[in-house]
């Protein structure tokens, strides 16, 4: 059964670049030796669109993100190359000026809503907060914003909700919170981090819905960072595939599952479950481990875990290269157009229940 990912709707064209990221790179300082954790990542976000960055745990998905936002700590890391958001450089701004940007113009949904919520502060206070110091509301103005903002996203009795604690919330109300809070100001761009990894399945797709309505509705560039290529299948317009701290593959979102190039895409295909099989069928795993950042292997990170490689890719590391369609692009010299029906048979191989009701904004709308 073929993977149901179909086209996104057409919709009106940008108004340009928002984010610009340039030969990234964030390493850190430890005992073992320099850990690469993004090593040279270059692309694009443009306003309005939303970008999948997808991957295993330690390909660096989430750094890149922190990195960008400059979310990191101040010891033993070092951070090189561009990030340009609305032509500005981030990458050597203090910290008053950064203060200015994040919650304003660059928001994030944490993985884990109950450690990034203040225990000890009421919902309605976290957000209020937020709006005063960043919007200059009143404190009249902030708490009907705030009321109004948990109604938008599905908060039950919010006016009750405003007064309670994290801990009283369930985890799917936590995240509606913190999708609250991230919106709160209006910001241009939004990173979402695994926003739905310890939640249940009928809540994960609500949530997941959540973000791309608001998305759509204000307008915002999304970054949707996860493992899962199930979950980005009918919400991203574009995907980049991240393995040993680099992009691998980046493509349009029915480009990619319809013409994937890298094994390790096909991999991560591969590993999604298929809803038609019997409950006990045995999970496809991708064999071995991602590489030792610190002493990555010679050639092609993903070389030793591919049935694809040969000499040339353990001997040279290959680089990012457009491929027969504009904006393909993928890091392989023996991609799987040239293995016969590979890519086909994966795609055939995985079946996914998605699909897209993404809805165009209203022209004109500023967000």
């Amino acid at each position: 059964m073929s993977l149901d990912v179909q086209p996104t709707v057409e919709r009106p064209s940008p108004t340009g670049v928002l984010l610009e990221v340039t030969d990234l790179r964030t390493h850190f300082l430890t005992p073992r030796g320099r850990v690469k954790a993004v090593d040279g990542v270059s692309f694009t976000l443009d306003r309005g669109r939303t970008l999948g960055v997808v991957g295993e745990s330690g390909s660096g998905k989430t750094i890149l993100a922190r990195s960008i936002m400059n979310l990191l700590p101040r010891i033993n890391v070092r951070r090189s190359g561009s990030v340009r958001f609305m032509g500005r450089e981030l990458i050597g701004l203090d910290d008053r000026e950064m203060r200015d940007l994040l919650g304003a113009e660059i928001a994030m949904v944490f993985q884990d809503p109950l450690s990034s919520l203040n225990p000890v502060m009421t919902i309605g206070k976290q957000i209020t907060e937020s709006l005063r110091l960043q919007a200059g509301m009143s404190r009249k103005e902030a708490r009907l914003t705030a009321l109004a903002l948990l109604r938008s996203v599905n908060i039950p009795e919010p006016e009750q909700r405003f007064s309670e604690y994290p801990h009283l919330l369930s985890g799917g109300m936590r995240q509606r919170v913190m999708i609250a809070l991230a919106l709160a100001c209006g910001p241009k761009l939004l990173f979402a981090d695994e926003p739905t990894t310890a939640l249940d399945v009928t809540v994960q797709a609500q949530i997941l819905n959540l973000l791309q309505d608001n998305q759509t509705d204000r307008y915002m560039a999304m970054v949707l960072v996860t493992h899962d290529l199930g979950v980005v299948a009918g919400r991203t317009d574009e995907i980049a595939v991240m393995y040993g701290g680099r992009i691998v593959e980046q493509a349009p979102t029915s480009v990619l599952f319809s013409r994937m190039q890298h094994p390790y895409t096909e991999a991560l295909l591969r590993s999604i479950p298929r809803v038609e099989n019997p409950s006990h069928t045995r999970l496809e795993v991708i064999g071995g481990r991602p590489p030792d950042l610190v002493n990555p292997p010679p050639g092609c990170a993903f070389s030793v875990r591919c049935a694809y490689a040969q000499d040339d890719c353990r001997q040279e590391a290959p680089i990012l290269q457009e491929g027969a369609e504009f904006g393909h692009r993928f890091a392989c010299f023996h991609p799987l157009g040239d293995n016969g029906s590979a890519a086909t048979t994966s795609a055939e191989a995985i079946h996914t229940p998605v699909t897209v009701t993404r809805k165009p904004p209203v022209d004109g709308h500023d967000g």
